[in-house]
């Protein structure tokens, strides 16, 4: 099967189990899944045997050229989505509760009155949590980006730059390579921000001490996600500690992650290296996450999910850190790939510790 064959029939066999005639698709995500167009204002109405993908003028002469082939490419209103549900004699409508606001659903309502709506809940990330070739090729075109920027920072870092000039060299040299846009908001933090795991970016000169870079690059539509520490000036005795313990951490991690696991005991060999070695209380979120469409999703490796079982085909990240309030933080990042023939880390980068 064909990638589009591949995730129709993920869809569909998931509408089956819940009974469902057709699903109203609205997040991007999902739209961009289910269609191969990159539209956040679009929407999609698929059936066990059709779709049919909603674009304005502003996307649909692309739409026409991107999209699937199954998709059948309209103006919103032509045809009316009531006239779909009538035509096809639909019933029963999956959908988004986690994109679809509570006005949107009313009005769809209102439109679809012979209709009973259904919530899809996590119908969308589980299918999209098994990575096909094509999404790997994707996170890794992206992760070789991130990387090469992640040497060019080393080769020009000064004691003058700011935070935020560290961002932008970075974001700057994934764009001239051929990153569609940052993963997310770039985070670049130096001494006593590095404790915080989600710091702003400051225009202050780089502090002495730790500098943590969690950041990515974008390669159609898929993000990838790095995590890197490295030291302004010499690292003392307590520095080097924190440091090869959220290594030694990672490393164990990422010996023992592969499908069949259960995720929190993932997360848990990471998390008593940290603890064993004093820093109790000190790694307060989760060792990882999924990687796709989302820079977040399904799966998730963190000490509450005692009931879920990593499976072949899912991207995960591990990311474990040590932050020391008001002092400093590390964080270590890679991704890993569950393959068939058995995990794949997706990171290239070094991981000993440098002193700038």
């Amino acid at each position: 099967m064909n990638i589009m064959e591949i995730r129709y029939k993920r869809l569909r066999d998931a509408m089956a189990e819940k009974g469902l005639d057709a699903v109203y698709v609205i997040a991007p995500e999902n739209y961009l899944y289910m269609s191969h167009f990159d539209n956040p204002d679009g929407y999609m109405l698929i059936t066990l045997d059709k779709s049919w993908l909603f674009a304005d003028f502003r996307y649909f002469e692309a739409a026409k050229l991107e999209a699937f082939s199954c998709c059948t490419v309209c103006e919103p209103g032509k045809p009316k989505l009531s006239e779909i549900v009538n035509e096809y004699n639909l019933k029963t409508i999956g959908y988004e509760d986690r994109a679809l606001t509570c006005y949107e659903l009313t009005s769809l309502k209102e439109q679809l009155n012979t209709c009973e709506f259904v919530p899809t809940g996590n119908m969308f990330s589980q299918i999209r949590a098994a990575k096909t070739p094509d999404e790997i090729e994707a996170v890794t075109k992206a992760q070789r980006i991130a990387e090469g920027a992640f040497h060019h920072l080393l080769s020009m870092i000064h004691y003058d730059m700011t935070e935020t000039d560290v961002v932008a060299e970075l974001e700057y040299f994934m764009k001239k390579n051929g990153s569609e846009k940052p993963s997310f908001d770039t985070i670049a933090v130096s001494g006593t921000q590095s404790s915080r795991p989600h710091g702003v970016p400051r225009p202050v000169k780089l502090e002495k001490g730790f500098l943590t870079m969690d950041y990515g690059a974008m390669i159609e539509g898929y993000h990838s996600d790095m995590t890197r520490t490295i030291c302004i000036g010499k690292a003392d005795a307590e520095m080097k500690k924190v440091y090869n313990t959220v290594l030694e951490a990672q490393l164990a991690a990422l010996e023992f992650v592969e499908a069949g696991k259960v995720n929190s005991d993932v997360d848990k060999v990471a998390r008593d290296i940290i603890n064993a070695a004093g820093y109790e209380g000190c790694f307060g979120h989760g060792l990882g996450h999924g990687v796709g469409l989302l820079i977040h999703e399904a799966p998730n490796l963190n000490a509450r999910a005692t009931d879920l079982v990593l499976h072949t085909g899912e991207l995960v990240t591990v990311e474990p850190g040590v932050y020391l309030e008001g002092k400093y933080g590390c964080r270590i990042e890679d991704m890993v790939y569950l393959s068939e023939n058995g995990k794949i880390n997706l990171t290239d980068c070094p991981k000993e510790l440098i002193e700038i």
